[in-house]
């Protein structure tokens, strides 16, 4: 019999992209590469069966950089970075744990990890 995972739902700040996420959050990846570092945000792995977009498709809008292997969601409405499809695994979503409206971060037990995604290509292989 398989784990019951937590069901979690956010949204980026206006509300118009909405998601829920099934997963056990332990601990947090802290990239300190140029655009997480700007921007915040605090990865959480889901697989994509456990990823539900519930609203705002069309208010989602998609940036890609370098490789442009990752695909950066964020809403063109409030900005907020919600969610990415990582270079590292395109197979799977990661959410910004940040935005995680049932999620207690300040409460919460978890561990934080940090990944020296400055320097990609040398660190990559330590994000399986």
């Amino acid at each position: 019999m398989s784990q019951m995972l937590p069901t979690y739902h956010g949204s980026c700040h206006c509300g118009a992209v909405k998601f829920t996420a099934r997963v056990t959050i332990e601990r947090v990846t802290v990239c300190n590469c140029s655009i997480c570092s700007k921007k915040g945000f605090l990865h959480q792995r889901v697989q994509p069966g456990d990823f539900t977009l519930l609203s705002g498709e069309e208010s989602l809008g998609l940036y890609q950089f370098g490789s442009m292997a990752a695909k950066h969601h964020f809403c063109t409405r409030c900005g907020i970075h919600v969610f990415k499809r990582p270079r590292a695994a395109p197979a799977l979503y990661t959410i910004n744990v940040r935005c995680l409206d049932d999620f207690d971060l300040a409460a919460a037990n978890i561990g934080y990890v940090d990944f020296d995604g400055r320097n990609w290509e040398a660190n990559a292989q330590k994000l399986s």
